[in-house]
């Protein structure tokens, strides 16, 4: 009996299935994570989204940023893009069930057991681990809510770029959003920046990675996520584990068995 924690799939099912294999996973005993991003830029996103929304109790699930323009796009506050691979969802029988599981899902998950913390692009280093799930579950609560359309008109942009614990309405609600699924550099005050989305060592004056700002996370607490693929995988810290391999991109997915932080990839040749 094991659990994985599986990075940003996007669409790429045949590639989960061959990790699933190499993993020997086995459905009645092993339990699977998925760090967000479950569709989108790849080329079998209704496959993964049903396959995924299957498991039910057998698997749990973060939002990241491309599940969430989704449901914005299902819901006609925003259009698809050139590289969005999102048609056959919209176009599903069971469009509207899919959409409904989806908007239930967390921002983050957390697991006392473990001391095991997964949201899809990390945990702000101004939040401590009580913040982090609270504040997540402010996101959730409107996601669920009759609120949900109010949110996903206003949810793009980039501002604020600064967490403020007086922050209120949807501008609280969109940072909590940027913060928890679009970070990637931030400076010493948990400024974002949003616009640099390359390697390490492409950080602005004045910011690094978020994972190397001081945290108020406790030492011992573990962190899984995904999004950031120019990582390839490596934060060069213990308790950081990175897991959006570029899969999409002609990388691998990857797994990581929480039991013993070992790690699984399978390459992943989409042509």
């Amino acid at each position: 009996m094991s659990t994985y924690v599986i990075g940003d799939l996007q669409g790429c099912f045949t590639p989960l299935l061959k990790l699933l294999e190499h993993i020997q996973y086995n459905p009645d005993a092993d339990t699977l994570w998925f760090a967000g991003d479950l569709i989108n830029r790849g080329p079998e996103c209704l496959q993964t989204l049903r396959f995924v929304s299957s498991l039910g109790d057998k698997a749990k699930v973060v939002l990241g940023n491309h599940d969430l323009h989704l449901l914005a796009v299902a819901h006609g506050f925003a259009t698809l893009k050139r590289s969005d691979t999102l048609m056959n969802i919209l176009q599903a029988s069971d469009r509207d069930e899919l959409m409904e599981w989806l908007r239930q899902q967390p921002l983050c998950h957390y697991d006392p057991d473990f001391n095991v913390i997964m949201t899809h692009a990390g945990v702000p280093p101004c939040w401590d681990l009580e913040q982090t799930i609270r504040l997540s579950g402010e996101v959730e609560t409107v996601l669920r809510s009759e609120q949900l359309e109010e949110f996903l008109q206003v949810m793009y942009g980039n501002k604020p770029d600064t967490w403020s614990d007086d922050l209120r309405g949807m501008d609280r609600l969109r940072a909590i959003t940027n913060y928890l699924t679009r970070m990637r550099f931030c400076n010493a005050d948990s400024k974002l920046d949003l616009k640099t989305k390359e390697g390490p060592n492409t950080a602005r004056q004045g910011y690094a990675p978020w994972f190397l700002q001081p945290s108020k996370l406790p030492q011992d607490t573990r962190v899984v996520f995904g999004h950031w693929a120019a990582l390839e995988g490596i934060t060069n810290m213990t308790n950081i584990h990175a897991l959006d391999t570029g899969c999409v991109w002609g990388g691998a997915l990857t797994a990581l068995r929480l039991d013993d932080n070992q790690r699984f990839s399978t390459p992943c040749n989409l042509g």
